[in-house]
């Protein structure tokens, strides 16, 4: 590492400390850190359309809903899926439904904008399965053009090839109460009443609802989808009254007493759409309690509201602790002991879907969010563990005894192919993706790189173990994992950036001799992708095009990923891309505001590649406040800062 004068060095811990200051601000009472979760417009969007559907639109302000969605639309007349995405079809579809509802004239400029945005793109008709299934609600397109699903899905055993546990935690807790929609095919009276009928290019009337054809193999799906349609038409479906009454006890027993669904949006909404197909009435305390999960999940200023598409309190507070721990705070210090304090009892100690698949594993990880006890996830879990490892609490023997459990459950959840996935255990059947159904293609939770790092980095940075053969198809998966250039895939952060930070901190605890080749090649490509004003940046659009891997604008959070790696490296190999490292921090220095937070609009979180993508309005200040704390340690240890 290079030498840094005092003044480098005091500007250095003026930045850290003006940063620690402000979490330190924010911080929550009961001790965790919360901050928005931004998505596209579509989750307000289907916010707005389930409450007309139930008529408690009033009872809420989504007036203001009308502000949010009108600053949100671009110059060009379309909403984001992104920031700078140049618009997408069907975000700004929903985006217009909800206008429309809300009671904007077709005739307001912004909606004839929208409207020739819309058209451009092949309107409705060129519009993902589940816009369509949104309008079809209220009439404002055809059922007909809408995959089904046969209810007996529910009824299939464990031992079935297929079941609903194949599908991914959220592809499941969002398609259970979907059967009961799909089969219902319900058209509800809303006020105001409106079609869409001017966003079809061909004209409503000349328009075909028929499923897209790939010209492959895939298209036996449509003669299925064929074959159900007509059992429909005739009621011939086979036990379907047994698969709704299956699908309604699933809903309800899965419902938290807070009334979430899920911890996320989408099965919030289907669930509620279910239950108002069941005819539940809005006052039951079912219902009454799944709405007002939603209201939780929004967001009103004076003049807006907007609904998140999931909370992340667990995840905020997990990564603020291991920031302020690594940029020099002490772990008595109140703050970070309260905090470690409310994660340890957020710990689920109940057996969630998971178990399913799993037979072996007790119950003990975190989850997302404030409540989700049925989907606890292991990226979520080892965060968690990393962070009370280095809290001092009161109670010791209880920390260590809930990290023990969660390190168990995390090693019962490895895949066969070595790595981990999110929420589930050998979730790859990736035929599922293919199902017209399934046009977002995140049907399945399969291991990834970025998750197994995590365990691999919490082994290390714990001084962990578990059984030495796991380990060791972990690194192994993760070497196969790693790209021709050096780099790993980012599933779950946008998106090369990411999975190599990962993938280096891993390696660099857990095998830094007998891996240095690699993590020298993921350093060298880190390294190779910094822009010229010192950070890194990568569009979402790498998804899309491998060629824009590591392109894009800096970001705060990219430029910390970057150098977290950069370093984990150098310590682990003794070569330290010193330039790229300092240039990278000076660009945080240089990018920081007065009051110690950064500010970023690009979306560096990942829902599902290519159609969903997240703004973790943390993100740009606790990731920067670890490289930079990093640095500083790495520079103190080192002797490297002279005067």
């Amino acid at each position: 590492m290079q030498t840094q004068d005092k003044a480098t060095a005091s500007r250095l811990a003026e930045a850290i400390a003006a940063t620690q200051n402000y979490l330190l601000s924010i911080q929550n009472p009961a001790g965790y850190w919360w901050a928005e979760l931004e998505s596209n417009v579509t989750i307000t969007a289907e916010a707005v359309l389930l409450h007309k559907i139930w008529g408690t639109d009033t009872e809420r302000p989504l007036h203001k809903v009308e502000h949010y969605l009108r600053s949100q639309q671009r110059e060009h007349g379309g909403w984001e899926l992104f920031y700078g995405d140049g618009g997408e079809l069907s975000t700004s579809v929903e985006a217009y439904m909800a206008l429309k509802l809300l009671g904007v004239s077709e005739t307001d400029p912004a909606m004839l904008r929208a409207k020739t945005f819309i058209l451009q793109r092949g309107g409705i008709s060129r519009s993902r399965i589940f816009t369509k299934i949104h309008l079809a609600l209220i009439g404002c397109y055809s059922w007909q053009g809408v995959p089904s699903l046969p209810p007996w899905v529910m009824l299939l055993p464990e031992q079935f090839p297929f079941n609903i546990y194949e599908m991914s935690s959220w592809a499941r807790s969002s398609t259970v109460p979907l059967l009961i929609v799909l089969d219902r095919k319900p058209v509800f009276q809303v006020n105001p009443r409106i079609t869409l009928d001017e966003l079809y290019t061909e004209g409503r009337e000349h328009a075909r609802f028929d499923l897209p054809r790939n010209s492959d193999w895939t298209d036996v799906f449509l003669v299925l989808d064929n074959a159900f349609k007509f059992a429909e038409s005739l009621n011939l479906v086979p036990f379907r009254q047994e698969g709704i009454k299956a699908a309604e006890k699933w809903i309800l027993e899965r419902q938290e007493a807070t009334g979430d669904w899920g911890g996320i949006i989408p099965a919030m909404l289907n669930s509620l759409l279910a239950l108002r197909c069941l005819d539940y009435d809005a006052a039951d305390p079912i219902v009454h309690r799944g709405l007002k999960a939603v209201d939780h999940f929004a967001i009103e200023t004076e003049q807006s509201y907007c609904v998140q598409p999931c909370v992340s309190p667990v995840w905020d507070t997990a990564w603020v602790i291991r920031a302020l721990m690594d940029s020099g705070f002490s772990p008595k210090h109140p703050a970070i002991v309260g905090a470690g304090e409310w994660l340890l009892s957020k710990q689920i100690l109940d057996y969630g879907d998971w178990a399913v698949k799993n037979k072996q594993g007790k119950p003990g990880a975190w989850a997302f969010e404030f409540e989700n006890r049925f989907y606890p996830d292991v990226d979520d879990s080892a965060v968690v563990v990393m962070a009370l490892h280095q809290v001092q609490l009161p109670n010791e023997r209880l920390k260590q005894a809930a990290i023990a459990r969660t390190v168990n459950w995390i090693a019962s959840m490895q895949c066969q192919a070595g790595g981990w996935a999110a929420f589930d255990l050998n979730n790859n059947q990736d035929w599922l993706n293919q199902l017209p159904y399934g046009d977002l293609k995140a049907m399945i939770d399969p291991n990834t790189a970025d998750v197994t790092a995590r365990v691999l980095e919490m082994l290390g940075w714990c001084n962990l173990s578990i059984d030495a053969n796991q380990t060791a198809r972990a690194i192994d998966y993760l070497i196969r994992e790693q790209e021709a250039d050096g780099s790993w895939f980012g599933r779950w952060g946008v998106n090369y950036i990411y999975g190599t930070s990962g993938a280096l901190s891993a390696l660099a605890l857990i095998a830094p001799q007998t891996h240095s080749r690699h993590i020298e090649r993921g350093a060298a490509w880190l390294a190779g992708c910094q822009n010229s004003d010192g950070g890194w940046g990568e569009t979402c659009r790498s998804y899309d095009n491998p060629a824009l891997k590591g392109q894009g604008t800096s970001t705060a959070s990219q430029t910390a990923w970057a150098l977290i790696g950069l370093m984990a490296a150098g310590e682990a190999t003794g070569k330290f891309a010193s330039e790229a490292i300092e240039r990278g921090v000076n660009y945080l220095l240089n990018t920081q505001r007065s009051d110690g937070t950064w500010n970023e609009s690009e979306f560096t979180g990942t829902g599902f590649p290519s159609h969903f993508y997240l703004k973790y309005h943390l993100y740009q200040q606790y990731f920067p406040l670890m490289a930079l704390g990093r640095h500083q340690t790495l520079l103190t240890q080192q002797g490297a800062i002279s005067g």
